[in-house]
């Protein structure tokens, strides 16, 4: 069994900058692909960012204001929000597989989810 742990979230002005992270516990021996998702109230959840072997992807709307790092030693995966927008406001949720994802947008290929952190931007 796997634990993953969001944590970091927070209130914050437009403009401002949060740092999310997901801690991963449990029986593990490699988790190859981390993601961020979010979700707004009345809306789907969607990808912000993905990680896997060394290659990183990004929704357009983050691209130039979010970055996904990973630390492999802890089993970590971290969010560094910069610019925030009103319209980034959302519970982010980390999610993580063993496999190697190439299309990081498909929900279903992830086997672990956080239990989401709050982000919310004020304007």
């Amino acid at each position: 069994q796997v634990q993953l742990v969001d944590s970091g979230g927070g209130l914050v002005q437009a403009g401002g900058s949060l740092r999310l992270s997901c801690t991963a516990s449990g029986n593990i021996f490699r988790l190859n692909t981390m993601a961020w998702y979010r979700q707004a109230p009345g809306k789907q959840r969607e990808l912000v960012a993905g990680i896997s072997d060394g290659y990183t992807s990004y929704a357009d709307f983050v691209k130039g204001r979010f970055t996904i790092s990973r630390d492999n030693v802890k089993i970590a995966v971290y969010l560094q929000m910069t610019s925030l927008k009103p319209e980034d406001t959302a519970v982010y949720y980390c999610a993580a597989t063993s496999r190697s994802v190439a299309d990081f947008q498909n929900v279903r290929a992830y086997d672990y989810w956080g239990q989401g952190t709050q982000v919310t931007v004020s304007s």
